[in-house]
């Protein structure tokens, strides 16, 4: 019996394995078009982009700067967040040069069908509420973004108050980012204010 069962559990390990091993790299490479489709979603049309990557609040962030013969035409944040309802949010963040938000392209969410998941739409208000707008020059709690529940300007989804914060979170996180690139700002964890980063960066 022991034997019966080890053989099994040998053959099924082996058939998972293989099955990981055949799908890895379609995920992989699906994964990497996702985020290209979603730079080119949220910025105009460039030749070159350079991509700069950095640790906020103990999350991956990347800074894809975009420019067509030397001229700088915008910068794509690839950001998160993990306070979603249902755990993580990845965003693609457009901004032009001088800050505007161009656009949002929700890379990953597993929020609530017909409520959280509306982030997703177009024209949706989270998003209507900060393109073409620079942050800066928003109404801030405490220098970020907030919903206007509570106390910001951020319209958020019906019925879907969490979703909303996590979308904000994110895209406080992308904006920290993108000055820490333009002008050197040093990006601050979003939970505690501290000043805690750790950058590099290649061309892409």
């Amino acid at each position: 019996m022991v034997a019966v069962l080890f053989c099994i559990t040998l053959v099924a390990s082996a058939g998972v394995g293989a099955v990981y091993m055949i799908t890895a790299e379609p995920i992989a490479a699906s994964k990497q078009k996702a985020v290209q489709d979603a730079i080119l979603a949220v910025l105009p049309a460039f030749e070159q982009s350079e991509v700069e990557e950095m640790t906020i609040d103990e999350m991956p962030i990347k800074v894809y700067k975009a420019s067509n013969d030397g001229d700088v035409v915008g910068y794509a944040v690839e950001t998160m967040t993990k306070k979603g309802f249902n755990g993580v949010v990845r965003l693609m963040v457009g901004f032009s040069p001088e800050g505007e938000v161009l656009n949002v392209n929700v890379l990953e969410q597993a929020e609530t069908p017909g409520l959280g998941t509306k982030m997703c739409d177009e024209g949706n208000p989270l998003l209507s509420s900060i393109k073409g707008k620079k942050l800066d020059s928003m109404k801030l709690l405490d220098g970020r973004l907030a919903v206007r529940k509570d106390g910001g300007d951020v319209d958020a989804l019906t019925a879907a108050t969490i979703s909303s914060r996590a979308y904000v979170d994110a895209v406080n996180r992308a904006y920290m980012a993108y000055k820490s690139v333009v002008d050197g700002t040093e990006p601050t964890d979003v939970s505690t204010g501290a000043t805690k980063t750790q950058k590099g960066g290649n061309n892409e």
